[in-house]
């Protein structure tokens, strides 16, 4: 799995970090989203995907590898 996050589109609302954290985090002064790992192990996938379907802004976009 490969994570494509689009930052301008992020409108700070955290979903993704909340359950994704191992991938995601937010930054400190603004609230947008940060990538932390574009390729996340196989363990990792199932919270990604549910952090790619909640976001509200459509920021996150999954293709395979």
């Amino acid at each position: 799995m490969k994570v494509e996050f689009d930052e301008p589109k992020c409108v700070a609302a955290g979903q993704c970090a909340m359950v994704a954290p191992d991938v995601f985090d937010q930054r400190d002064e603004d609230g947008v989203a940060i990538l932390l790992d574009a390729t996340p192990p196989e363990d990792q996938h199932e919270a990604v995907r549910e952090a790619a379907a909640v976001c509200p802004a459509a920021a996150i976009r999954l293709t395979d590898q």
